[in-house]
């Protein structure tokens, strides 16, 4: 089961989560000279970034980093992509050792197989992912998430309910705009990292929290995945644990 921990604001949330992130990339370059590790995008990780950037302790320069999802048809100059995201928020700020960014604009499928051959290459020691609003981990949302995925990239369609998150984090102007195939790794190929570090602050991830740590494992809701994960910390802040029944989390 992984452990949760409920922050007293969402600045605290991003912090703590930080703190432990830059703790688990230390220790890896300490160990063999190198860190792998794979971030989310998406409006919630924006405070957490911001947190890595503040931490002189974190040895970028030994760092080897990914991103999990890309849409299909969408070059890095378009604003809602998160190779763009990426270069932007994370790239340009923290450079890394190499950041290898999929390419929503290449064959889907032999870019699926470059992203997979990279990761095989560089097995991941953290990965930091989100939960989606239809519970989501990445791009596998509920109709396309397998648990027992064969493959560690790969294509999938988008469902309405992601579509429109992506429209109500302003990343798009209508739901028609949003693309409605993406490239994401599966769920097998996040939860396989080290470390698993999932950031979930915002009172709109409440019923899907709540879902994930409380309801039954099932890819109704993929990060309900979560609770076999024992490499797992889920960090999250009162208004995104207010549906949780434990108070003690």
């Amino acid at each position: 089961m992984s452990v949760v921990r409920v922050a007293p604001d969402s600045h605290a949330l991003a912090r703590e989560a930080a703190d432990l992130v830059a703790s688990v990339l230390r220790d890896a370059v300490t160990a063999r000279g190198a860190a792998h590790a794979m971030f989310a995008t998406g409006n919630s990780q924006l405070e957490f970034l911001d947190c890595l950037v503040e931490d002189p302790s974190i040895p970028w320069s030994a760092i080897v980093g990914f991103h999990m999802d890309e849409y299909i048809g969408i070059g890095s100059d378009h604003s809602a992509s998160f190779a763009r995201y990426m270069q932007e928020r994370f790239v340009d700020r923290m450079h890394p050792r190499a950041f290898h960014l999929i390419d929503g604009l290449a064959g889907p499928e032999p870019e699926c197989a470059r992203y997979q051959a990279l990761l095989h290459e560089f097995p991941l020691d953290l990965c930091v992912l989100g939960i989606g609003e239809n519970g989501h981990l990445a791009f596998n949302d509920p109709p396309v998430a397998d648990f027992d995925d064969p493959l560690d990239v790969k294509v999938v369609e988008l469902d309405v309910a992601c579509r429109r998150q992506q429209v109500g984090e302003g990343h798009f102007s209508s739901f028609d705009a949003v693309p409605t195939h993406a490239i994401t790794v599966t769920i097998p190929a996040l939860l396989r990292a080290v470390v698993v570090v999932a950031i979930v602050p915002e009172a709109r991830k409440a019923d899907p929290v709540a879902a994930a740590l409380e309801g039954p494992v099932t890819t109704a809701c993929p990060a309900s995945k979560l609770q076999d994960c024992d490499h797992a910390v889920v960090y999250l802040e009162p208004a995104s644990a207010a549906r949780l029944r434990s108070s003690s989390r």
